[in-house]
């Protein structure tokens, strides 16, 4: 009796143990099934959000009591204004104007456009030279005006701006006041006012009616290696060797914020906005591309893949291609929607791609270098080619830029859809203008250094 007592109460507690086991591990199972659950989640997070991965809060120069420079004075370069709500909200309304705008466009190509056909059968038909000084010789940087594009804005090895009309075959304006040779300029689209960057570490604001220096904005302690006009017409964007990027106030020459990427620690060479203004794109001397968040002033993604300091950058009008070039003698395509590179246009070996730019439809694509090139986007086939545009130039190396000229590929966006930007480059000494074949010749422009309209020649 007892035995059989004693098995009972041995059967009952190893009853209860199972039972208990049983329930504990139907709740691991729980546990595990939501732990794996949240994992794969994550893991999904963490591959949309690879390209960003490793970016860190760039430093931001401290702002401190702004003081208003007068015109021609100097901005010290801790005297920075900050960016201001209303700044922040100004921006934000011209994006929102912008990308309406875009997708009222839609992807139609403009019946005005140019054919691919008939660009093909462009040729150089007028050469401007000695618009500056032959001992020392090069254009480094040039500019089309977007309201007017007979002027011709050039930037040159002699430290002096030049203000072309190529109709009448006139110097408009010399501006003077860099120290060093001036390596990027660019026009306003609606005031009668140019840009100019040196290595001098400045940046000026020029008056054209009145040849005069309005506004001496110094944000660098290096070269300044970029410039890129803001769609507003109000701000403009600096990067410079220093490893900082800057955002000014064209009007009172105020510096409203400098910021770098303490991770990267590398000179910047280049910048240029989004056509919507809202984020920016700058290129370093160690391959990489890296986009901004202006209003956050923060690093969002970077685009690693060429190998060689970043030459230049160009944003497309359809809000959604980015086209770079570096010193490896290729241009990539990425498109950022996805953060991914979808084309590599790989060139000769000795292919040196100083400039790159979209025309205002993101039908074609120019760059301009050892050669001056343009494809058509989507097939990314090269449709015109101008060999030697960019023998000599600095140092024995070539050097040439290329702009389409908008108003001879098709009828120009209105001033608030068209962002202006500028860039630096090695010395051409000639301006060269193209035209087609056909009873409606059309005009395009490829460029000497520097986005604007024509093509070098021997330095």
């Amino acid at each position: 009796m007892l035995h059989s007592f004693t098995l009972r109460q041995q059967l009952q507690t190893t009853r209860q143990e199972l039972s208990h086991a049983l329930y504990q591990h139907d709740a691991a199972c729980r546990v595990i099934a939501r732990l794996t659950k949240e994992v794969t989640a994550a893991r999904e997070a963490l591959a949309t959000l690879k390209p960003q991965a490793g970016l860190i809060v760039p430093q931001t120069v401290p702002s401190s009591q702004p003081n208003v420079a007068g015109a021609g004075e100097s901005m010290d370069l801790g005297e920075l204004a900050g960016m201001t709500p209303e700044i922040i909200q100004k921006l934000q309304d011209k994006a929102t104007v912008l990308t309406t705008e875009r997708k009222k466009r839609g992807k139609t190509v403009p019946e005005e456009l140019v054919k691919p056909e008939e660009l093909s059968k462009y040729r150089q038909v007028a050469s401007h030279v000695g618009l500056h000084s032959a001992s020392i010789p090069g254009i480094l940087a040039l500019d089309l005006c977007p309201s007017d594009t007979n002027k011709i804005l050039t930037g040159g090895a002699d430290k002096n701006v030049i203000v072309f009309d190529k109709s009448s075959e006139q110097i408009l304006a010399t501006l003077k006041g860099h120290s060093k040779k001036v390596t990027s300029v660019v026009f306003h689209p609606s005031q009668e006012l140019v840009f100019s960057a040196s290595p001098d570490a400045t940046i000026r604001i020029w008056s054209v009616p009145n040849a005069s220096c309005v506004q001496v904005v110094r944000a660098h302690e290096g070269s300044v290696t970029g410039l890129s006009l803001h769609a507003t017409g109000d701000y403009l964007l600096s990067s410079s060797d220093d490893q900082y990027w800057a955002f000014s106030d064209i009007q009172t020459g105020r510096v409203l914020t400098k910021v770098t990427d303490e991770s990267s620690g590398c000179a910047l060479t280049c910048a240029q906005f989004h056509p919507d203004g809202l984020i920016f794109g700058t290129g370093t001397m160690d391959s990489q591309i890296k986009i901004w968040d202006l209003k956050e002033r923060t690093n969002v993604a970077n685009f690693p893949g060429h190998s060689g300091p970043i030459t230049s950058i160009a944003f497309s009008e359809n809000g959604y291609y980015l086209a770079t070039a570096a010193d490896d003698s290729s241009v990539k395509l990425w498109d950022l929607r996805k953060l991914k590179n979808f084309k590599t246009l790989q060139l000769d070996n000795n292919f040196e791609v100083k400039s790159l730019i979209f025309d205002q439809s993101g039908t074609y694509l120019a760059l301009g270098g050892t050669d001056v090139q343009i494809y058509i986007c989507k097939q990314w086939t090269e449709i015109l080619h101008f060999t030697g545009a960019g023998q000599g130039g600095e140092g024995g190396r070539g050097s040439a830029s290329a702009r389409l000229c908008p108003n001879h590929l098709l009828p120009p966006l209105p001033r608030a859809q068209r962002p202006h930007h500028g860039s630096g480059f090695r010395p051409p000494r000639q301006v060269h203008r193209l035209d087609g074949h056909g009873p409606e010749p059309q005009v395009l422009q490829p460029v000497a250094p520097g986005l604007g309209p024509a093509s070098p020649a021997a330095a």
